[in-house]
């Protein structure tokens, strides 16, 4: 149940409503965290972290091993199934239309699959069911070949023929996943970095569902809300930089929980556009 000060915060005229939401709302959907053990991959004797696996300078050295890795997750992503919060936010967007902003960390696609819209979601990490040009000769992703098998066993080595397929079909180079790596910047036609900022500029209400704020452009985003003086709404199942920021400029509320528990609560005491 919302208490009095969360519902003060909801029913009240708002501008744009800014969801931002991290790898916890996937969570409950079964597609564990990103640096939990399903993230390492084994080449040959050695165990990669995550972080070393999703990077540019990796991709070049072995790009076979990089693949299999990032279609193995997208088999894990494509297994799951959209949740209660993501499916609230469907209705959150339904009922405030451009009102509505929803900027993810997730590439799992969820949010789409479950029914938000493209121009009123921003990808900044990306969508691991979409591959770009290696060479950037594309002005957009495309969606990864039909012919490339969804159920990635996690041994099973990348084929040269599935290489093959995964070229671009434009000039030819090899693709590579739509996602923002470790030693990547954000930008604005691939990862919405400048809308989303000027989105956090202009937002009357920030809310901020399963994410640790380990990623710079999240972080950023709350910290220009907190210093425009708008309200943070955090749901997380334990204090985050997010929660923290709440309690420290005394604009807005912690719930402590899941996203399952919270966000549909939260999308039905908003008032409708």
């Amino acid at each position: 149940m919302l208490d009095d000060s969360v519902k003060q915060l909801l029913d009240r005229p708002h501008g744009l409503v800014l969801w931002l939401t991290g790898a916890g709302i996937s969570a409950e959907s079964g597609i564990p965290t990103f640096r939990g053990k399903e993230g390492y991959w084994r080449v040959g004797s050695r165990n990669y972290q995550p972080e070393e696996m999703a990077t540019w300078s990796s991709f070049q050295e072995m790009p076979e091993e990089v693949w299999a890795w990032y279609l193995y997750r997208r088999g894990v992503c494509r297994g799951a199934e959209p949740n209660a919060a993501h499916r609230a936010l469907v209705r959150a967007e339904q009922n405030s239309g451009e009102r509505f902003l929803l900027v993810t960390q997730n590439v799992d696609g969820l949010h789409l699959r479950a029914g938000n819209t493209l121009d009123r979601t921003f990808q900044i990490h990306g969508n691991i069911d979409f591959m770009r040009c290696s060479k950037e000769c594309l002005p957009a992703p495309i969606p990864m070949p039909d012919s490339i098998d969804v159920a990635w066993e996690k041994d099973r080595a990348i084929t040269q023929r599935e290489l093959e397929r995964l070229r671009c079909p434009s000039c030819g180079a090899m693709g590579r996943p739509h996602v923002l790596w470790f030693d990547e910047s954000y930008d604005e036609p691939n990862f919405r970095f400048q809308s989303s900022i000027e989105a956090a500029r202009h937002a009357s209400l920030v809310i901020v569902v399963g994410t640790t704020g380990a990623t710079s452009l999240p972080m950023h985003i709350g910290t220009i809300a907190s210093q425009r003086g708008v309200p943070m709404i955090v749901v997380n199942p334990e204090p985050n930089p997010f929660s923290a920021l709440v309690q420290r400029t005394g604009h807005g509320s912690f719930l402590f929980g899941t996203a399952g528990d919270w966000v549909p609560k939260l999308v039905d005491a908003l008032p409708l556009a």
